[in-house]
């Protein structure tokens, strides 16, 4: 990650921070930067593949563009 990502990326968490419990980013494991997509993944995968939840995706601006959620139920 450049200078810029890593700023967006503080932003960002910053925001996350005081989303409280609601937050996307509660329970995650790993951030991944998606450069096509200009977005951060949140992802919830334990043990590097096991996942019951699919990845929060933000955008480097902030929004939310898939908040995650469970694969089952």
């Amino acid at each position: 990650m450049g200078r810029e990502e890593i700023a967006a990326l503080i932003a960002v968490l910053q925001d996350l921070q005081t989303k409280g419990p609601s937050s996307p980013a509660i329970g995650v494991w790993h951030i991944h930067l998606d450069k096509k997509r200009s977005a951060f993944v949140f992802d919830k995968c334990e043990n590097e593949g096991y996942c019951e939840e699919r990845p929060a995706v933000i955008s480097m601006t902030g929004e939310v563009l898939d908040a995650g959620g469970p694969l089952f139920g």
